[in-house]
């Protein structure tokens, strides 16, 4: 359970409900990968960054989506979560026009018949140079998995 300080605005929160890859961009930056809050989990923007935290395919569409997934599925598998769970998603996209049809693609075969809510956003650039998707989630764990 989180313990929360009103009075200092502090909030500490139970080791399990906290999920990281371990990388240095999360210390670098201040931020964790995911929370879970009650029977919610809030999964911040993954990306292309493999198992040392580097960030790859820097420029292919195709393979940055791959890795993203990849990614979401180890936050959702530390909390024994699954995908038809996930009951929202947003996904920044460079380039969105020229990557549309590839976005598609991509989250019809990442989610099969699921259908979570679903925001696109175009954006010009994202934090790592050729960067070009970074999608974050919000899943309830009370739905059935």
């Amino acid at each position: 359970m989180a313990t929360i300080d009103v009075f200092n605005h502090n909030v500490v929160f139970n080791h399990n409900a906290v999920f990281n890859h371990n990388v240095p961009a999360e210390s670098d930056f201040g931020y964790s990968q995911a929370i879970k809050s009650g029977e919610l989990i809030h999964v911040s923007g993954q990306l292309s960054l493999d198992e040392a935290g580097e960030f790859r395919h820097a420029g292919d569409f195709a393979a940055q989506l791959k890795q993203t997934y990849a990614n979401l599925d180890k936050v959702l598998n530390h909390y024994g979560a699954t995908r038809n769970q996930v009951i929202s998603q947003t996904l920044y996209v460079v380039s969105l026009r020229q990557n549309a049809a590839a976005t598609a693609e991509g989250n019809l075969a990442y989610f099969g018949d699921h259908r979570p809510a679903s925001t696109v956003v175009g954006v010009t650039e994202l934090t790592f140079p050729g960067q070009v998707i970074e999608i974050s989630l919000l899943v309830d764990t009370k739905l059935p998995a």
